[in-house]
This record gives structure tokens, sequence and C-alpha cells, in this order.
């Protein structure tokens, strides 16, 4: 049995696709990346944005002409949000798809390639481990599921309401990343700082778990997070980053607008002055903080003295990186039903001085930082020069640089950075 999967969307629906692949190869399947000799193919989906949805259709359509050419003996799977979304359309639209999976039953999609038997769920469970085989950093997911229903958001409708795994499941999976090597894991949640569970007899909430898990770390030197919301990062949390070297210092902290009235519209439950007030508490409390954000530009009736304000506020997080979008109207959310729509080439034109502007001050405050000394995981080597080595550090910088031993993909090197070209440091190791 030969299977292909393709992923799209966050780091969430990748973690999954590598659950599926070791359930897969535990039953003896081969993964294979050439269509025309699968056996199975599935399509991990994602909803958050339109474009998403369509490039899932063309492939739908890519994935037909290769089953009509093997005679129809090619199964094609569609699971993820797109799945729970449009389940009924999928049917319809595309019949020769055989099998649409919602997110809650996932898991089930080993036994619906080997048996054809498929169990429907009416809860998201968790999976044993999420690890891929061979490498040195693995996300952990933790929570699943929104309750905060921001109002340009689709996840909590196709996600759920929010579940937290077992504070047991999760020590597990960490001690059998330690077991495999792994170097570096990600905690996952569409809001991680909302996780909540019961342990020996306690109520553990996010930093609290980050506490249970630090005397479990060996081998696993970078520990990181996604996504946390403004109004739950706590002061605890603070606290427990600073006081854990592995926990990176490098968060990634979701912004979407600069300005209050905005953010309301968004019901993002925060203003701008909370915002401010929580990058000065965190840059306070948290050694050499790095940031990086999501921020949306073009929303329902946003003004270009609202968008300034964006822009602004950009200036004053000072982010290392940013995923920048324009909004992009979801059926069935409550933004979509707004008036004061704003039209795409205007809302494109934000987007592009936004980007502009973020690129020139990404550039500016890492060359501020030189020269400093940094922990870097290796990936291997660079592409024109194969005798420097090319890896990140805590911060996600991009580091290029010259070794003095023999390094693989995976060790932890300490290295000095002494300049940035374009937008990757380069350095020389240094001795401990």
């Amino acid at each position: 049995m030969r299977y292909l999967i393709e992923t799209y969307g966050c780091q969430l629906n990748m973690a999954e696709s590598n659950a599926i692949e070791l359930l897969l190869k535990g039953q003896g399947a081969e993964k294979t990346e050439d269509a025309e000799r699968a056996d199975v193919v599935i399509l991990n989906t994602c909803s958050v944005r339109k474009t998403a949805e369509n490039r899932i259709w063309g492939r739908l359509g890519y994935f037909n002409s290769i089953k009509k050419k093997k005679n129809g003996k090619l199964d094609i799977i569609v699971t993820g949000c797109m799945a729970e979304r449009l389940k009924d359309e999928l049917k319809d639209e595309a019949p020769f798809v055989d099998a649409v999976i919602g997110t809650n039953e996932k898991e089930e999609i080993p036994a619906y390639v080997f048996s054809r038997k498929l169990e429907r769920k009416d809860k998201y469970s968790f999976l044993t481990s999420y690890y891929e085989e061979g490498s040195f950093s693995s996300y952990v997911p933790i929570m699943n599921g929104c309750n905060n229903f921001c109002s340009y958001c689709i996840v909590p409708y196709v996600r759920g309401r929010e579940i937290s795994r077992d504070v047991e499941s999760i020590l597990k999976e960490i001690d059998f990343l330690e077991s495999k090597g792994v170097k570096e894991i990600t905690l996952l949640g569409q809001n991680v700082n909302s996780y909540k569970a019961q342990y020996e007899g306690r109520v553990v909430d996010f930093p609290t778990l980050l506490e249970i898990i630090y005397p479990h770390l060996d081998s696993i030197e970078f520990v990181r997070f996604e996504s946390p919301h403004p109004k739950d990062f706590s002061d605890h949390l603070i606290k427990v980053i600073s006081e854990n070297e592995r926990i990176c210092s490098h968060i990634h902290l979701p912004m979407q607008s600069g300005s209050s009235r905005i953010l309301k519209l968004m019901n993002r439950k925060t203003t701008r002055e909370d915002f401010i007030a929580l990058l000065d508490k965190m840059r306070a409390g948290i050694k050499d903080l790095t940031f990086s954000t999501d921020v949306m530009v073009g929303f329902p009736t946003e003004t270009e003295e609202e968008y300034e304000e964006t822009l602004s506020m950009m200036e004053l997080m000072g982010c290392t990186e940013a995923f920048m979008y324009y909004y992009n109207p979801r059926e069935g959310t409550p933004s979509a039903k707004m008036d004061g729509q704003i039209d795409e080439e205007e809302k494109i034109r934000r987007l592009e001085r936004l980007i502009a502007e973020q690129l020139e001050r990404a550039h500016r405050i890492k060359e501020s930082r030189l020269p400093f000394e940094t922990k870097v995981l290796v990936r291997g080597t660079t592409r024109d020069d194969k005798s420097r080595l090319l890896g990140y550090n805590e911060h996600n910088d991009m580091v290029s640089f010259s070794p003095k031993g023999n390094h693989k993909k995976g060790d932890i090197v300490m290295v000095r950075l002494t300049e940035l070209n374009g937008n990757t440091y380069r350095g020389e190791e240094i001795d401990v």
C-alpha cells in the first residue's frame, strides 16, 4: 500500500499529517511522492482563507485525472478543515473523492485505508505521537479548537470548542521524543495559553504545564509554543519563560490590528493600550526578547487613520518576523456580513506598504543585534559553500557559519555572529 499526503495550512495540520503517517507506516504502508505510484492520496486541508480552498479544488482536479489514467485505482481522501466545512459540497462537486473525513475523525484514516471502516466521532481526540521519523524537530499538540470567536475567523466552526490534551499524554510524548534525539519541540494549539487540564489532583494551566514539562527535557534544547492570545498572556507565563532558558525568548504574539475600534469589531477582547502594556511587561521580564506576529489590514470599515495605527504598532512592536495578509471574508463568519467592506485594490495597497516597511524594519533590528553569540541548531550545509553549515537559533534567525569540527544535522553548536547577509546571519563556531 503506497500513500501520498499533501498538507495545507497550519502547523497543527502538519502535526496531524505526521501522526497519520506514523499510523500508516505502522501498518506497513509506504510513502511516495508520485501520485501515479500511489494507491491512496490524502489531502489534509485548510479553510482559513479562500485561496487555500481554491488551491485544493485545483489539486482535486489533478488527482482525478490521475485516477482516470489508472482506471479508478486510486483512492482520494479529503480531510481537515475544508472537509469539515464543505462536507456535502465536496461529495456533490467531487464525486470521484472516495471519503470526506472531518477534523474529529482524522485518526480513523488508516482504518479506512486498509479496511474501509470509518467510525464517526462527535469529539476531537489526540493521537499518541506527532513525530516525523528522522526529524530533530517535532510538533506537540496540547490543545485543539477555540472559544474566542474572532469575527473574521472560521476556526471555531471547523475545529470546534477548546479541548486540552492530558498532561500524562504530553509528558509521555516528550519522553518518546527525547528517546529519538529530538532537539526542538513546538507546543501547538489555536490558543495555547488557554490550556487547562487536571493533573495529580490540581488544575494545570499553560505556564504550569511548562513548569511540569521542564524536568523532562534532556536532549531537547529549544521549546517553542504557538499561538498564544494576548488577552491570556499572564504574568506567570512571563515569569516561567524568563526562568527557564530552554523556553525560547522568540515569542509569536498575534496583534491583528493596532486600532482599538477594529480590535473590538474583530472581537479580539483586547485594546491597543492592553497590547502595549503587555509588550512593556514582556520586555521588562524576558531577556533578549524578540517577536513575530500576525497582522491583518483592510478589515471592514478600517479607515486610513486606523491603518496608520497598525503601522505605528508594528514599529512599536519591532518584530523580526511577521505574517501579513489582507482581510479575506469567510462565509459564515460575522465579519463577512459587515457593512463597509473594503475593495481589493485598496487592501492590496495597504498590505504592500505594510510588507515593505516590515522588511526594512526587520533588517534594521537584526543588524542592531550584532555581534552576538547564540546556540544554533544545524539543518545542513549552505547551498553555495558545502564547507559552511546552515541552521537557526532560538530567535528563529537563519544562520550560516564556519564550523571547527564535524557536525551533523540536529547538532547544537555555539556560534558568534558578526555580519548579516540579506536575511541570514554569518559567523563562526566558538568554543563553549
